[in-house]
């Protein structure tokens, strides 16, 4: 039976864009008729996610993810899923606020990492995604070895993510190569941002990448029982 999918968006609002052509490019689909059924609410009142990760002070983003949750259920939403690895710190809190499933992109980031025989993966991610240790216990359970930026190359990542995707801009090769270089020494580089997705598009980044907003549309098809293109 097929579901419709919901789509808790805004978490940037680009990426939610991006993830809503993966899905009905990916979709094993001849007509309109064949595609998934997808409610996207592209909420950007939701709160900075790693900023109140790093300081609990900042206005917390728990109470807009249950809403949103519950708002998609109430639409009729058998799946949710949310394109921004790092509202998954609240995952548990998501999933709490609604009996429909949602779906665990990192979880399923690292699962990939492992059916593609990686053994020691790059993680390019917010400051608050790697502050919380999802990606890294996620593909120790992998039995994957995690490796993250320095501190020099976590603040250029920051500033893709922030400074250019979010605010509008394009990201030029020439600032992106110097995060590519430090990962060398890896067999896979996991893009655990959604907006980092939008530079993987742009600079049409190599196959040693595990797009994770890829992961989670694919994910999304399969779970409300549609097929992927091969």
């Amino acid at each position: 039976m097929k579901k419709t999918l919901g789509i808790i968006g805004g978490v940037g609002p680009l990426a939610t864009m991006l993830i809503g052509e993966m899905i009905v490019r990916r979709t094993k689909a001849n007509k309109d008729q064949e595609h998934v059924h997808t409610i996207i609410d592209n909420d950007t009142s939701i709160p900075d996610r790693t900023a109140y990760i790093l300081d609990d002070t900042k206005e917390n983003p728990i109470p807009y993810l249950q809403r949103d949750a519950k708002k998609l259920a109430e639409y009729g939403a058998g799946v949710i899923c949310i394109p921004c690895n790092t509202a998954h710190t609240f995952y548990r809190e998501m999933q709490e606020a609604t009996s429909v499933p949602v779906l665990h992109m990192i979880r399923e980031t690292a699962k990939r990492a492992r059916e593609l025989g990686a053994n020691r993966v790059g993680i390019l991610a917010t400051d608050g995604t790697l502050a919380s240790n999802m990606y890294q216990t996620a593909l120790e359970e992998q039995g994957i070895t995690p490796v993250v930026p320095n501190a020099h190359i976590q603040q250029q990542v920051m500033a893709v993510i922030y400074d250019y995707v979010k605010a509008g801009r394009d990201v030029p090769p020439e600032l992106w190569a110097p995060i590519e270089a430090v990962m060398t020494d890896c067999d896979r580089i996991i893009l655990g941002c959604t907006e980092l997705s939008i530079v993987n598009r742009d600079l049409k980044l190599s196959t040693q990448y595990i797009d994770s907003l890829v992961v989670l549309a694919e994910a999304a098809i399969v779970a409300c029982g549609y097929e992927i293109n091969s």
